[in-house]
């Protein structure tokens, strides 16, 4: 155990996570083989190259920040089906939108 123990210190300290078995000695025998489980099975690559992803900045010249027109859900009735199908299809195209919407406060204040 104290060669595995070694190893995954090793591979814990290029990335920097060392303090993931700063607990070790405490646990008994059941719950050191799963932390060591859980540790092995961590895709440190895979996540240490999503975060570097995150740092870049990328730009897409085609994206347009358009406003839309106001609409109040309630008075949508046949409509609703026309624009969902409208939002399924932007995603089956694998196009991207987004919305934001003011609410809330009627809701809470029942209004």
């Amino acid at each position: 155990m104290d060669r595995k123990i070694d190893e995954l210190q090793s591979i814990l300290k290029k990335y920097e996570q060392e303090h993931l078995l700063k607990h070790y000695e405490t646990l008994d025998e059941k719950n050191k083989k799963e932390l060591c489980h859980q540790i092995e099975n961590i895709d440190f690559e895979l996540i240490n190259s999503l975060y570097k992803k995150t740092k870049k900045e990328e730009k897409h010249e085609n994206d347009k920040i358009t406003p839309i027109e106001y609409m109040d859900k309630y008075k949508l009735n046949d409509q609703y089906k026309y624009y969902e199908n409208i939002g399924k299809k932007a995603i089956q195209e694998g196009k991207l939108a987004a919305v934001t919407m003011a609410g809330g406060q009627g809701t809470r204040l029942r209004t």
